[in-house]
């Protein structure tokens, strides 16, 4: 069956409720997990370069920390079940490009996330990087699903 997962979170609670979900399988297959949390660079147009480098080292302190503060939630989550969980903030303009990259750099045979469930206008405006893993992928993809 899987013995290694790939986990990517968001932060958002449909993702915390995915993650505690992906934990129980894993301890339940004695799989490890990579969980993952990709975050986007920072874009704004600038009048000065002062103001952008002031903008952009803010923007990524804060995302940064941000994202190893979930991370650090998942892993104690991890280790209290007994899994091997090895944690990865990466920043790309392609969130799930990313997923499916890190996921085969990393040796994972299946990656477990959530999706909102967007539907309509919220789906076309918002698109959905689950529904681009899944396109894209070709590694199996378990989705927890929830509701807008």
């Amino acid at each position: 069956m899987y013995r290694h997962l790939c986990v990517p979170t968001d932060g958002s609670e449909l993702s915390d409720r995915a993650v505690e979900q992906a934990l129980a399988l894993a301890h339940s297959l004695r799989a490890r997990v990579t969980a993952l949390r990709v975050t986007t660079p920072y874009h704004v147009f600038a009048i000065t370069p002062e103001q952008l480098m002031v903008g952009v080292v803010d923007y990524n302190r804060v995302v940064h920390d941000a994202a190893r503060r979930q991370l650090d939630d998942v892993s104690a989550k991890a280790q209290a079940l007994g899994i091997h969980c090895d944690t990865l903030v990466i920043e790309d303009e392609s969130p799930y490009r990313a997923i499916i990259a890190i996921a085969r750099e990393r040796g994972c045979d299946l990656i477990a996330m959530a999706s909102h469930g967007r539907r309509g206008i919220d789906a076309l405006v918002l698109g959905s990087e689950t529904v681009k893993v899944l396109t894209h992928s070709t590694m199996p993809v378990l989705v927890f699903r929830g509701t807008a």
